[in-house]
C-alpha cells in the first residue's frame, strides 16, 4: 500500500473529560489560560526558551502562538472558530517534526457542553492524514499527548491543583 492511501484512513483523535465547571468557565480556561494547564515540556519554540505565555486570539482568524520568557514568539496555528461558550476551532500547524508549518493544516474542535452542574469537554483533532506518511506515527503520539493534556485541563477549570509534567 503507498503512503498516500495509508495517510487518507487515518483516525482522527477524540478525548472527553467531564469537569466541574460552567461551560463558559472550561471554555475560558481552555482558551485564555492555556499555559496554566499546558506542559511546559510541549514547547516547539525554537529558541528554547521556557513558555511565558500561550496566545489564543479571541476571534476567528485570530493567533495561536507560545511566547518564551525571551519574549520570543513561536506560532502554532490560527484560531477558526470562535463560538464561546459552545466551542473553538483551531488550525494546529504543527509538523511531524514538532515545528511550525504554515503550508500544514490539521484541525483541533473542542466542544463544550453543559451537563447539570458539569462539562462535557469533547477534544477532535482531525485531518491528521495531512501529516504524510508519518501520520499515524505522529497520531499515536497526539493521543496519548492530548489525554495528559487534558488531565491536567481538567484539573486547571475545577481549581484543583495541576500535576507535573
Amino acid at each position: 500500500m503507498n503512503a498516500n492511501v495509508a495517510a487518507a484512513c487515518v483516525e482522527p483523535v477524540v478525548k472527553t473529560i467531564r469537569v466541574k465547571a460552567t461551560p463558559m468557565h472550561a471554555f475560558e480556561v481552555f482558551t485564555a489560560n492555556v499555559a496554566r494547564w499546558w506542559n511546559p515540556r510541549h514547547s516547539i519554540n525554537p529558541t528554547r526558551s521556557p513558555i511565558e505565555k500561550i496566545v489564543m486570539e479571541p476571534r476567528a482568524g485570530g493567533r495561536w502562538y507560545e511566547r518564551g520568557a525571551d519574549g520570543s514568539e513561536c506560532e502554532w496555528g490560527k484560531v477558526l472558530t470562535w463560538d464561546p461558550p459552545r466551542r473553538v476551532v483551531l488550525a494546529w500547524q504543527i509538523s511531524t517534526q514538532w515545528a511550525y508549518d504554515a503550508t500544514l493544516h490539521t484541525e483541533l474542535e473542542v466542544r463544550f457542553e453543559p451537563q447539570g452542574a458539569e462539562t462535557v469537554v469533547t477534544l477532535e483533532h482531525r485531518l491528521l492524514e495531512r501529516w504524510g506518511e508519518k501520520a499515524r506515527e505522529t497520531r499515536d503520539m497526539v493521543n496519548g499527548g492530548w489525554g495528559g493534556l487534558l488531565d491536567r485541563f481538567g484539573a486547571a477549570a475545577e481549581g484543583r491543583p495541576v500535576p507535573a509534567e
